[in-house]
């Protein structure tokens, strides 16, 4: 069969978004993610493989390739591998229907359904909430950012701060980040937060080891459930992001920012919650910001 320039990726691209939206939200086991990161780091092979295929390259048994597509809501890895072949067709369509959106209206249409699964993911907020407490509870408690990352870290350690007595912001890689992460585990953090969204920086993927080998747990916000950064954390967050535009869009993974911040803030003491309202207080004595 002929293939049109560009139809072998954008096959791959399509495959490899379906495959991370069925395994995000998903609690996998070490075996059952190495074979979602196995299947991510080759998705034109994906809808081909075998689930002894897939057993042999791994170096697992057949029946946990069957356990992996069960966890994963399947009857099995056959019904699993049809679903992703499902993607090319799904697409395919989707390319074929007219649309009168202008090119960047297309990109912003990509990240509303980007915030659309966002929302539908926190559907059940049990996890987001064990998260928000678990940060809540650490003092102090060490953010971690770098690079494109860097922003978002930033903007969780400005809002958390308002309520969270001691949030520590750590946007400097190598032995700064590594000094930085002890002397909170030295004076009794818990939990580190971490932002890790594409393309992942090999020293932040170096400052998680660290920060666990110094007794932390990490919760991590990233783009999907599976890859080397999440193997470090103990909690993962997922918000897809757009890669449409010239650089990655962020809306989604910002808006989960912000709800962690929000979940945060609920599992805060009282006396800690007040402190919200004690600076919306001061600022209006001093006229910190202009009328509305």
């Amino acid at each position: 069969m002929n293939r049109s320039p560009g139809t072998a990726a954008e096959d791959a691209s399509l495959v490899a978004a379906r495959l991370r939206e069925i395994v995000d939200g998903h609690r996998l086991s070490p075996s059952q993610r190495r074979i979602a990161r196995y299947l991510l780091e080759r998705p034109a092979e994906a809808v081909f493989l075998t689930g002894n295929e897939i057993a042999e390259a791994v170096g697992i048994s057949q029946p946990s390739v069957t356990r992996f597509a069960f966890a994963l809501g399947f009857g099995g890895f056959p019904e699993f591998r049809d679903h992703l072949r499902g993607a090319l067709r799904d697409g395919r369509q989707d390319e074929e229907e007219p649309s009168d959106l202008n090119p960047v209206q297309a990109m912003i249409d990509s990240e509303v359904r980007n915030l659309e699964s966002l929302r539908d993911g926190l559907a059940d907020t049990t996890h987001l909430s064990e998260v928000a407490a678990g940060l809540a509870g650490s003092r102090p408690l060490p953010v971690l950012g770098l690079r494109v990352s860097a922003p978002l870290a930033q903007l969780f350690g400005y809002l958390a701060a308002k309520a969270h007595p001691d949030v520590r912001v750590i946007d400097t890689p190598g032995s700064v980040m590594e000094d930085r992460l002890s002397r909170a585990a030295d004076a009794g953090a818990t939990w580190a937060l971490a932002f890790g969204l594409p393309r992942y920086p090999r020293e932040l993927h170096e400052g998680l080891v660290w920060a666990r080998n110094a007794g932390l747990k990490v919760a991590l916000v990233t783009d999907h459930t599976v890859g080397p950064l999440a193997e470090q954390a103990d909690a993962v967050l997922a918000a897809p992001v757009s890669s449409r535009f010239a650089f990655d869009s962020q809306a989604a993974p910002t808006v989960l920012c912000v709800a962690l911040v929000h979940s945060m803030v609920d599992a805060l003491p009282v006396r800690e919650q007040a402190t919200i309202e004690e600076f919306e207080d001061s600022a209006a004595r001093r006229r910190l910001f202009l009328p509305a």
